[in-house]
């Protein structure tokens, strides 16, 4: 179910449409005009889980129909802040396209990053694949009682999927958040450094198995590294003096180090 409200619309503990806190069915967007941001998320001071889409975020209406799409694929009741006229605008822009379409839009980077703790490295390569947190926690495997993106209030359905980063810093800050067991948003704080896995999103999209929910792009389930692995950044095939780095220097060198390897497969 959709609800629509007036834009500005800022969430609070009461849901305006039940005049009732919000259950885990309930989930927000915003569209904005803000140039302090493109895309922002979590649930702030509210209890239900919102996604701020800025209007300066390149074909922000994408962001809004793939939000829309996936949602509705988990049956979830939506309230979008956005006048009818951005909303009619999104929808022609979309057109036969869709939250899981089988290939790269144009503004979408061929490479994609996922970062771990070494300890959890090991595990992936015995494995041979990337497994969601909830198929680990179903295995029994020895993982936190949390994922990490619950502490930045992550949907439940979330943890049904592989996360990715577009090559930027954020994939080495939650290895940092993950070793201290809270949400730690310093780039130059120091952490152990883990595996930094970089994969061939274009080959991903054409089999079929990537998710847009309208700020992510992310796999369901179960991923192999034979066939979409690309390269592996560590510590130690970096030339580092040891395991210990922040996530700034370490996101920079191994970027390099993959562009210098793989030519302009990375966006910058």
């Amino acid at each position: 179910m959709i609800y629509i409200t007036e834009p500005g619309f800022e969430p609070k503990h009461i849901n305006p449409f039940t005049d009732e806190r919000y259950t885990d069915d309930w989930i927000v967007f915003c569209l904005t005009n803000s140039k302090n941001y493109e895309i922002t998320n979590g649930r702030g001071n509210s209890s239900v889980y919102t996604l701020k889409v800025s209007k300066k975020c390149k074909q922000w209406e994408f962001n809004l129909m793939d939000f829309i799409e996936y949602e509705n694929s988990y049956c979830k009741n939506m309230i979008l802040s956005v006048n009818e006229e951005d909303l009619i605008k999104a929808k022609e822009a979309y057109e036969n396209h869709h939250y899981n379409e089988a290939f790269l839009r144009e503004n979408e980077p061929r490479v994609l990053i996922h970062s771990t703790t070494m300890e959890n490295w090991e595990k992936i390569k015995t494995d041979g694949c990337l497994k969601s947190w909830n198929i680990l926690k179903k295995e029994g495997s020895n993982y936190k009682d949390k994922p990490i993106g619950e502490l930045l209030g992550d949907p439940k359905d979330y943890s049904d999927y592989i996360m990715f980063s577009n090559g930027n810093v954020s994939s080495e800050v939650v290895v940092l958040s993950k070793e201290n067991n809270k949400i730690i948003m310093d780039e130059k704080m120091k952490y152990k450094t883990g595996a930094r896995l970089y994969f061939d999103i274009e080959k991903i999209a054409k089999d079929g198995l990537l998710v847009r929910d309208g700020c992510h792009l992310k796999v369901k389930g179960m991923l192999p590294l034979d066939k979409y692995l690309i390269w592996t950044a560590t510590w130690e095939n970096l030339n580092l003096e040891n395991k210990y780095s922040t996530p700034e220097n370490f996101t920079k060198i191994a970027n390099e180090t993959f562009n210098s390897l793989f030519g302009d497969a990375l966006i910058k």
